[in-house]
C-alpha cells in the first residue's frame, strides 16, 4: 500500500486529489488542512484508507506527530496563504509559509519520504515579458511575498534533493476552478454574483488576462505523473494555455448562466494584478493526453453541480 500525504488537502485541489486516488484500493491518503479556506465538506467521509488532521504545517511538532505515525511515501505541500486580496492583506503570514515548506522537507528527508511535490505557482513568473511561460524561465521580477515564497520554496526543494537526494516534483499552477473551489476566487464569485443578478465588479478595464484550468485536467495530469513516475526532479507549468481577459471572463458567465448581471469597473490593484497569464503547457499536454476542458464547458459543469448538491 502507498501512503500520500497532503498538506491543504481540505481546499480545491487537495480534495479532488484526495478522492482520486483513493479510488486505488491499494492507496492510503492523509490530509493535514488548518482549514483557514479549505472545507470539512470537501473530504473523503466514506473510506477506511482516509484520515483528517487539523493542524498547522508550520508547526513542527504538530507535523513531526502525524508524519511519524504514518509510513510516508508521498508527500504533496500544498498548504498556503492563497488568493490575490488574502496575500496582499497578509504579507508576514505568507512569508510564515516558509517554516512549512522547510518542516515538510525535514520531516521528509528524516522520514524516508520517496518523492515530494511541491504546489508553487505562475507567480514566480512575475509580470514576465515572454510568452508563452516556459519551465526554465523564471525572471524573479516579482515583488510579492507570495511570489518571493514561492520561488524560495522551489530553490529549497532543489537544494534538498541537491544536498540529501531527496526527489521532488515541482508543479508551477496556474488558475484552477472546480466545484470545491473557495468562493472568493474569480471564477466562482463571478458566477455567485451572475446567479443573483448582481453587479459583477473588475479591476481595472478587465483587459488583464487569465487561463483557467478545469481542476479535473490538473489532477489527473499529476495521477499520471505518479502512476508513470514522470517529471523527476523537475518543473511543470500545469493550467490551459487559452488566455481569456478577465472582462471576456465576466462576459461568459453572464451568457452562460443568462443573467441580467452588468459588469461594474473598480480602481485598478495598486499591486499584484499582473497584465497577462500564458503557459506553455506542453508537458501538460503530452502526458494528459488529450484535449483539455474548455472553459464554457467547466463553467457549465460547475453550474451542474449546484444543482446537484
Amino acid at each position: 500500500m502507498k501512503t500520500f500525504l497532503i498538506t491543504g488537502g481540505a481546499g480545491n485541489l487537495g480534495s479532488t486529489l484526495a478522492n482520486r486516488l483513493l479510488l486505488d484500493d491499494n492507496n492510503r491518503v492523509i490530509v493535514v488542512d488548518n482549514l483557514s479556506t479549505g472545507r470539512i465538506s470537501n473530504l473523503p467521509n466514506d473510506s477506511d484508507s482516509f484520515s483528517f488532521f487539523n493542524a498547522d504545517v508550520n508547526s513542527y511538532e504538530e507535523l513531526h506527530g502525524i508524519m511519524e505515525r504514518f509510513q510516508v511515501d508521498y508527500v504533496f505541500h500544498y498548504a498556503a496563504i492563497v488568493g490575490v486580496q488574502r496575500t496582499l492583506e497578509n504579507p508576514l503570514a505568507v512569508l510564515q509559509d516558509i517554516e512549512g515548506i522547510k518542516n515538510i522537507l525535514d520531516l521528509s528527508r528524516d522520514l524516508k519520504v520517496k518523492r515530494v511535490f511541491y504546489s508553487s505557482s505562475s507567480e514566480v513568473y512575475g509580470e514576465s515579458t515572454v510568452l508563452p511561460q516556459k519551465e526554465d524561465l523564471t525572471p524573479l521580477n516579482c515583488r510579492l511575498p507570495y511570489a518571493a515564497v514561492k520561488n524560495i520554496g522551489e530553490a529549497f526543494f532543489r537544494s534538498y534533493y541537491q544536498e540529501y537526494g531527496l526527489e521532488y516534483t515541482i508543479f508551477r499552477f496556474f488558475n484552477t476552478y472546480g466545484p470545491e473551489q473557495s468562493q472568493d476566487f474569480v471564477i466562482p464569485r463571478f458566477i455567485d454574483a451572475a446567479i443573483r443578478n448582481d453587479d459583477i465588479t473588475i479591476y481595472g478595464d478587465g483587459s488583464q488576462t487569465r487561463t483557467f484550468c478545469h481542476v479535473n485536467d490538473n489532477v489527473e495530469t499529476i495521477v499520471k505523473i505518479i502512476e508513470e513516475s514522470l517529471c523527476k526532479n523537475d518543473v511543470i507549468n500545469i493550467g490551459s494555455s487559452k488566455e481569456f481577459t478577465i472582462k471576456n471572463l465576466a462576459e461568459i458567465i453572464i451568457a452562460v448562466t443568462k443573467s441580467s448581471s452588468s459588469i461594474v469597473h473598480l480602481p485598478a490593484l495598486k499591486e499584484g494584478d499582473m497584465c497577462r497569464r500564458q503557459p506553455d503547457n506542453a508537458k501538460m499536454r503530452r502526458i494528459l493526453g488529450r484535449p483539455l476542458i474548455s472553459l464554457e464547458t467547466g463553467i457549465a459543469d460547475l453550474l451542474s453541480a449546484r444543482h446537484r448538491s
